[in-house]
Formats: C-alpha cells, structure tokens, sequence
C-alpha cells in the first residue's frame, strides 16, 4: 500500500504538486475563516434558571423558589449536577448537563419544565426564567457610560442609565453571535409616587385605593372604527398618563364633595427602582456599565470585532460629552496570546530548519524537510476549520515540528545518503537515463525508510490516544490539542509519503560519499560518540548502574513534585474581591471601593483603570450580595511597572495598601479565571472546601473553624469564608389572634407591606419608546426605620385604621445571607487560593489538618473541590488509559518486529525518558501538570521512534552479514543511525525551546510541556545511542559471546 502511494507520486510529479497547491489554497481560505480566541472554553453545558422576587428574604427564597425549581429539574434526563444560590430577592439554579445533549435540547427541556415550576411558585413570588446562552468566556467586551471631565456634572448618574438601557444596548444588540447586553450600576428611572402616610391616614385613605386610581386612570383601548365619507376612522380611547403633572391630577376619590388627587398626597417625581448592585470606577464614585455576552460557541474575534464596529457607530449618536470606555475588550488578551503562539511556532519552526541544515550540512535537503513544516501546518488549520476546532493557546500550543516531521527527516536523510553513495553511478549514465534512476533510488529508498516513519508516526498518534479520552473540563481543555497534534502528524505522514519523495526526486542533488561531505556538527558528533561507544562496551556495569540511578531519582524526585490542574495563564489584569461585613449597606459599599479604588490609583503606577462591579446586574447570572465586590483592575504593560516584578509581589503590595480598611478580607484572581472556577465548579477559587448538612449556623461553625486551619497551612492564600450567616432583618411577625379579631388577612398585610416599601408598579408610563414604571411606595423620610415599619396604617374590614404595631411584632433580627446547595444538599464553602506553591501538596496538608483537629456531627460531610476537583477527575483517568496506550504500543512493537525481545528493548527507551522530563521539572521548580502529562505522552512517542530507527538497522545489518561479530555490528550500526537519531531529538527537543523559555502572554501554560520533552529528550537519546545498543548485544546474540562484548 505504501510502495504503491510512494510509486504513484513520484511517476506522477504534476499530480502531487496539484495536490500540494490544493492544500495551501484551501489552507490559506481556512486561516482566514478559523476562529480564533485566547483560550478553550471549559465551561460544562449548563443552563442557569434566574427567578427574582425583590421582596422575599433568603429562607424563602429557599423554600418557596429554590427546592420547587430543583425539585422539578432533577428528574431531567442527561442531568449531571444541580447547583443553585438563594439570597435576599434572588434564586439562581444552575442545572448542569451531559455534553452529548448539545446546547439547545436542554434548554427545550428545562422550557418545558419551567412552566411547572411556575405553578409550584406562589403567585407573586417571581417567574423562573432561563439564563442566556453563553459561557465563562462570554463577557467578552465591557464598558463604561463616561462622561468627558469637563461636562461631568452635565448629566446624572440616572441619565447615564437611561442612555444605556434606550441607546446604547438597543443598538449593540441584534449584532451576529451577541446574545445579551446586561446593564449594571445607575438607577433606573421610574415615574414614582412618594406618598406622605400622615396626609394619607388623615383624609382615610388606603394605599390600595392609591393603587387602584392610578391602576384605572392609565389605560387606552380601542371602539373598532366608523365609516363616513368613504374612510374608515378608527376609534381610539387614550387615556395614558403622558406627564408628572398627568399623574398629579388623577383623582383618587371624592370626599365631601371635593376630589382627592394624587397631588394632595403624594409628591410626584422621577425615581428610581430599588438597587441591589452598582458600579464604581478609577475613584471617582459611581458609574453605569454594560456587559456584551456572547453567543455560546461563536467565534470570539469576530464577534468582538462586530462589536467594536458597532459601539464606533453608537459613539456618533452619543450626546455631547458622553463616550463609550471599554474596561475588558477580550481582543486584547487574544491578540497577546496569538502574538505568543505565532512567535513560538515561527521561531520554533526557524530552529528546526537551522538544526536541520547544520547536521546535514545540505541546504537543498534542509529545505525539502522544512518545506513539509508550512504543509503540515496548512493541513492542520484546514482540519481545525473543518472540525470547528478554534486556535487558541492549547490547541495549538502543543504544535512541535521537530516531532512531527521526524518521520520525514529520517526519510529525507536516507534518500539523500543513498544518492550520494550512487553518485558515481549516476556520473557514468547519459542524461536521458539519469532522471529515471535517481526516480528508482528515490522510490526504494522512501519505501525502504517509510515503514519505520509511518510506524513511529502512529506510535506518536496512539500515545496521544488518552488524551481524547478526557471528558469535564480537562477534556475540553485538552483534547483540542490532541486533536490538532493528530492532525498535524497526519499531514505530515501524507506529504512523507507524496511530497517528500516528489521534491526529493526534483531537488535533491547527489554529492560524492566522502567524510568531506558531513557537516562540523556531525564530524564533532561522531568523532565523540565513537569512543564513547566503545568505552560503553567495555563498561556496561557502570552504563546499567547509572541508568538505574537516574530512574531511581526520578521515582524519588516525582512525587515530591507536587501537582496542578494547569499553570494558570496571565490574563494580564487583576480581580480583587474585597469581602465585606454581610448586610453592609449598597451606599456604605459605594463609598468604601471608591476609597479602596483611589488608594490603588493614587499608589500604583501599574494600574490603568479600576471598575468595581458590586452586587448583581439587571440580568443576575453572577448573583453577588450588596456587600460583594469584583474590582477589575487593569494592569500597564509591564516596562511600565515600577513597585513590583511580578504579579504576586504587585498583589502582596495591593494587599498592604488595603489594609487601612480593618476586618476586610481580599482574594485574587483574573477575570476569565474567576467567571471559569465559578460557573465549572460552583466557586472562584482553586481550592474550596465544602462542609455538607441541613442546620446553617452548624455549617457556618464549622466553615469558620476549617478557614482558621487553612490559614496556617504554607501556600494558602486569600482563605475567605462563604458568608452564610447575619443578614439584618426587620421581622414582622404577624399575630394571629389579632387578625382573627379584626377580620384581616394575612395577604393583605404583606400587599401594604409590600407597597409602602418595597414599591409596586401600577403601570407603565411611555416616552416615544422609551417606558418606564409607574410606581407606588412610601416617601423617603417614611421609609427610613423601624418605627416607619411599626406606625403605617392598615385598613380594617369595618372601615377603621390602625397601625401595623397592633396586629405584628415587628423586632430586629438576623437570618440568611445566602444558601447554597449542591444536588439539593446546603452546603458551606471555605475557599483558598493557591500562590507560591502547588496545589496538591497544599490540599493534602488541609485535608490532614482538617481530619486531625475538625470532628462533623452524623449527616455533615466534607468534599474538596475548584481546580483540585478537575486535577483528581483528570488523574484518575489518565492512571487507566495511559497504561492502556502503553500495552497498545508494546503490542504494535511485537507485531512490526514478532520479538519480544525486540519489542521490549525498544520499549526500555520509555522509562529513561521519562527520567528527563521529572529532572527537567525538578530544576526549573514545575510542579507535575495535566500539561506537563502531554509533555510526557508526546516524549514516549519520539523515544520509541528512534529505537524503532536504530534496531531496524541492526537487523538489517545482521541479515547482510550474518557472520558479522555482535560487538562490530554494534559499533558500526550505531555510527550509521548515529545522524538520523540525533537529527530527529535535536530538532524535537529544540522545537520547543521558544515555548520553554518564553515570557510572554499565554507561555505558563506551554512551559512545562516544553520543558519535560526537552528534558527527556536528552535522557531518551542517551538511552538509544548508549544503553539500547548494550541491550541489543546483551540479549540478541545468538553465540551469547558476552565474555567478548562485555
């Protein structure tokens, strides 16, 4: 089959030229249609269920919203885990799924069931309704509503609102993969009825007659229409409230004769709903936001780009003064980590084809090997296009062109070594007879060398085999690269087996076979290996004690490594989340990140911009509490940095600045990193530690006991406690004996309640488009204390009054701040983040302080999760199918070579590579990685392709001359597959030397895969040049003359 292929393209040039240029056009056409981001979305395929009811307090949130909506969602099919938060006003039900459903079958049928949720729900309490479809990775641009410094005071903080929510969202939305414009921060206008009690109780009057004039005086309707004059006149009855002074002048009864109007009750003026969240920016008090989500799957880049085009257009219709800031423009992180790919691929790539030549010596051979780089690389992108794969920093970080043309270079190198030694032949043949030969000693030379490179290449794509099995999140986050490795293997075996031989045939120019012909670089290499090997034959008991040395201290040194899910990228901006005592008030929460805003401004010449995000937005699918902070901080580059080196120093020095704040807790992140963590595993940490049972103060007991130990253990950073407990409450707690008495009912009390402070919309009030609420409530200075609560006047059946103090006890107390369950259990989380250390090691210690000193009542449980959940997921899987890809491999070894012997020396170049890579991790102070794990896995495959090379020689060797003494046959086999071995690990380990060594955007994450195949690369070669050849003289010598050879 191979032969065949490799005939037909070199007796058919134009065909395979064709081919190529086919390949680079349609790679060309897929680079400009590829999507492109920063990193892989890793978020599960979830659906949140958002239910507000800005009057229940958290415990019946809970019971009333929560558990009916759970209860409901459980019995899905394909439902993985069911996570949910209830707070003050707020139910959020995340419901995660199985990722063979797709994105849409879900929420068709979480559709279908919210419906009976809804009929579960009392009437009043709020309508569940689905979150947008989008991902961690959705918030891709956000911006401000600024004001230029000289029209600051020209227009409010509820002007600004109003632009955004009538100008600026309706014209950012509808753009192609947006599928929300959230609004933050501002106050949102309404047409508000401030009642004054007094006025109200002396005139007997009830709220509810309020209610209801305003309720019966805002209304239009229709009579169907009139024909006269041979036109149709359609009748119309407008009777919508126009203005303040339209509202002012409803009457609300009639009293001795006299209207009552609104005006005599009330003051009528523009007001604003009740606000659970704003936005803070650079100290300079408050702002308004929006968020632009994107569609769940769209191509990031363009998407932004869309957006950016668009908020150009809006700027114009803007009025004066008024512009569009962008705080997180997600191109900005894409670029850089583009920037990163592009100049480790280039650089990486110039490196292989420097090494190439410098070991051929041989320009034209040099370039016939790199020119399947481009091929391969086109041939990927093509794939990616046609499999939706994006190109991020994973799917294309793995991308080492050493590796994947070794196959190629070891044919290049043997078609060009048997055309030099044809030299003098082809010398002596007339023109017309010289094209065909060099043809023939292309196509058996290709042939000869294909099936030790095909066979090696499908070593390279079964070892990378366990990856594709990963399923979560280390799934989505590595598969892609695996997947795009095959790919670029894949062509590059396609262009082995058609281009290759067709340029070498064209290009290749056959040189006379002298020493004069190898480059330095080879004559040096085999001036020291030669005496090397034979020192080696002569000392093998030395050899073997040092290779079992060196995997002793391997196994020694690895687990004294410490493990990670993934090094964490440097998105380049910083996340501070400042925790504040719970039930703080919104306003005291405004003026404190202002202050803690300014200090960070004022001290560091690092920060660019700050907005704080406090609360939750209009659309609240990240339910923060009033008292909760995310203060984005966008970070200079870093020639700009004076205060620090280093993201961890910068954050230490933020974290002293802040400390003028008392009892205020902070923790760290990024941006991307936070939204993942939360929406993956339900929290913002790497590590959270969750206490599991029913009594909330017990759970709270306990998470504050196991926060105390983790703070003592080394590497646990920013430890926060979930607040749970001490929410200030005003309780009314109704007497029934009393009510029994009167005659009221219990819901009429709450609808008074309800309205005088919490305000309930009578109508809707609209200007031009534009509609705004109209609400009823209590005036300001009513609404400002207990007492207020304790002296509002309620109607009686009989027609009397009397105050609310008659018929409840109002007190002050405390209750829930937030419940959070997990698959319908509460639960407590204590949440640490990991800095200066790894991650495993740092868990272990707390679950071994945790076990020792914390004892749990009967039902209360603990689990670990955040990255440490995705690392074990992630672990546990690759202990099972890595050694399953290793017996594939031994399996495929015995059935090429039908030896087991064989199989089993070649197999041997495995564990000393490994020895390399935990050495190479152990001195650059890397921790063992799910990336470093791919490392590992791209390394065996390298390993066992160069024995495959080396052993295939030997046999040939032995079948030529069978008489050949087993020590000759060594020396003169290895100095003969000395280039090839060393062509292929140099340009291997060298490939990915930029990635090694890189600072720039996106490398942490590439860093330890480079470093453990450069590492084991060097141990590997060893072990093929050295040791291999020892074993194969030790035990396939048929005489056993190991007295001679050893």
């Amino acid at each position: 089959m191979l032969d065949k292929i490799i005939h037909f393209s070199v007796s058919h040039k134009l065909v395979i030229i064709l081919f190529v240029l086919t390949v680079i056009i349609f790679g060309l056409f897929s680079v400009s249609r590829l999507s492109v981001g920063a990193v892989p979305d890793i978020t599960n395929n979830q659906v949140q269920v958002i239910t507000t009811s800005t009057n229940l307090s958290t415990q019946d949130v809970e019971q009333y919203i929560t558990m009916p909506v759970e209860l409901v969602m459980a019995n899905l099919p394909g439902v993985q885990e069911i996570r949910s938060v209830s707070k003050f006003g707020l139910s959020v039900v995340t419901i995660v799924f199985d990722e063979s459903l797709g994105t849409y079958l879900p929420r068709q049928l979480i559709a279908e069931k919210i419906t009976e949720a809804s009929e579960n729900i009392p009437e009043g309490f709020g309508k569940p309704f689905m979150g947008p479809v989008t991902t961690g990775l959705g918030e891709i641009y956000q911006y401000i509503l600024d004001v230029k410094p000289e029209q600051k005071d020209r227009y409010t903080i509820a002007e600004l609102r109003t632009m955004q929510d009538w100008i600026v969202k309706r014209q950012l939305s509808g753009i192609t993969g947006v599928v929300e414009v959230n609004t933050w921060g501002g106050y949102l206008k309404q047409y508000e009825v401030a009642i004054n009690p007094e006025i109200l109780h002396s005139l007997d009057i009830t709220l509810l007659e309020v209610f209801e004039a305003l309720k019966n005086n805002n209304d239009i309707s229709g009579g169907s229409y009139i024909e006269k004059d041979n036109q149709s006149y359609f009748i119309r009855g407008d009777g919508s409230i126009q203005s303040l002074d339209d509202i002012r002048n409803v009457v609300i009864k009639t009293r001795n004769g006299s209207p009552v109007l609104i005006r005599d009750i009330a003051t009528v003026q523009f007001g604003h709903a009740t606000r659970f969240g704003a936005i803070t920016a650079n100290g300079e008090g408050e702002k308004v936001m929006g968020q632009v989500m994107m569609l769940k799957d769209a191509d990031s880049q363009s998407v932004i780009r869309a957006v950016k085009a668009r908020v150009e257009a809006v700027q114009q219709s803007l009025p004066e003064g008024v512009f569009i800031n962008p705080i997180v423009d997600r191109s900005e992180l894409i670029g850089r980590t583009t920037f990163t790919i592009l100049e480790n691929l280039l650089i990486g790539i110039l490196i292989v084809i420097l090494i190439v030549v410098l070991i051929l010596g041989n320009m034209r051979t040099a370039l016939i090997i790199a020119s399947i780089i481009p091929l391969s690389l086109l041939f990927t992108l093509s794939m990616m296009y046609l499999f939706r794969i994006d190109a991020n920093l994973m799917s294309l970080g793995a991308l080492d062109f050493g590796i994947i043309i070794d196959g190629g270079v070891i044919v290049a190198e043997f078609v060009a070594l048997q055309l030099n030694r044809n030299y003098g032949m082809l010398r002596q043949l007339p023109a017309g007879q010289r094209y065909p030969f060099i043809n023939k000693i292309t196509m058996d030379a290709t042939s000869k060398m294909m099936n030790s490179a095909i066979f090696g290449q499908l070593i390279i794509l079964i070892v990378f085999l366990p990856i594709l099995t990963l399923s979560g999140v280390e799934g989505k986050m590595f598969r892609p690269m695996a997947l795009t490795f095959g790919f670029a293997v894949i062509g590059a075996s396609i262009f082995g087996m058609t281009w290759l031989p067709v340029a070498s045939a064209l290009f290749m120019k056959p040189k006379e076979e002298n020493r004069n012909n190898q480059s330095r670089l080879m004559k040096l290499a085999y001036k020291t290996y030669h005496p090397s090997i034979q020192w080696a034959c002569q000392h093998k008991k030395a050899i073997l004690i040092l290779s079992v040395t060196l995997l002793a201290s391997a196994v020694i040194i690895f687990p004294r490594l410490g493990a990670e899910f993934t090094p964490t990228l440097d998105e380049g901006d910083f996340v501070i989340q400042p925790v504040l005592k719970t039930g703080t008030s919104l306003e005291k929460t405004i003026e404190m990140t202002t202050r803690m805003e300014r200090i960070l401004k004022e001290n560091f010449v690092e920060v660019n911009q700050i907005v704080s995000r406090i609360g939750a937005a209009e659309v609240p699918t990240d339910p923060m509490s009033m008292e909760e902070i995310d203060m984005i901080i966008r970070l200079h580059p870093r020639k700009k940095w004076v205060n620090a080196k280093n993201k961890e120093e910068l954050a230490d020095q933020f974290k002293e600045a802040l400390s003028v704040f008392p009892g205020i807790e902070y923790e760290f992140t990024q941006p991307i990193e936070m939204r993942f963590n939360e929406l993956v595993t339900g929290v913002r940490s790497d590590i959270a530690i969750k206490v599991f049972g029913e009594d909330l103060d017990y759970l709270a007991d306990k998470a504050v006991e196991i926060g105390r130990l983790a703070e003592t253990i080394p590497g646990a950073a920013d430890v926060i406690v979930e607040k749970t407990a001490g929410l200030p409450q005003m309780r009314v707690s109704y007497k029934r004996d009393k009510l029994a008495y009167y005659g009221v009912s219990i819901a009429t009390l709450n609808q008074y309640l309800r309205m005088a402070f919490g305000g309930e919309a009578t109508g809707t009030i609209f200007e031009q488009e534009r509609r705004f609420d109209l609400v009823v409530r209590f005036r300001d200075d009513f609404r400002q204390d207990i007492e207020n609560i304790r002296q509002m006047f309620v109607k009686l059946p009989d027609g009397n009054q009397t105050r609310l103090s008659e018929l409840a006890d109002i007190t002050y107390s405390t209750g829930p701040a937030k419940i959070s369950r997990d698959n319908t259990r509460r639960r407590v989380v204590v949440s640490v983040n990991v800095r200066n250390r790894d991650l495993q090691s740092v868990v272990k210690d707390i679950q071994q302080t945790v076990e020792e000193k914390v004892s749990l009542q009967s039902g209360y449980y603990l689990e670990y999760g955040g990255q440490y959940q995705n690392l074990t997921n992630a672990a546990s899987r690759l202990i099972v199918v890595i050694p399953i890809a290793l017996a594939l491999i031994f399996l495929l070894l015995n059935f090429a070579f039908s030896s087991i012997k064989e199989s089993l020396i070649i197999f041997s170049a495995i564990p000393l590579s490994v020895v390399g890579g935990v050495l190479a991790l152990w001195i650059r102070g890397m921790p063992f990685s799910i990336s470093a794990g791919v490392g590992f896995i791209a390394l065996f495959g390298v390993a066992v392709l160069n024995g495959i090379v080396l052993i295939e020689h030997f046999k040939e060797l032995h079948e030529s001359h069978p008489n050949m003494k087993m020590h000759d046959l060594i020396i003169q086999g290895s100095m003969g597959r000395l280039r090839p071995v060393i062509l292929t690990a140099s340009a291997a380990a060298l490939g990915f030397l930029p990635m090694a060594v890189s600072t720039s955007a996106g490398a942490e994450v590439q860093r330890p895969l480079a470093t453990v195949v450069i590492g084991g690369l060097i141990t590997s070669t060893f072990l093929t040049m050295i040791v291999l050849p020892l074993l194969y003289g030790y035990f396939m010598d048929d005489k056993r003359n190991k007295k001679y050879l050893f």
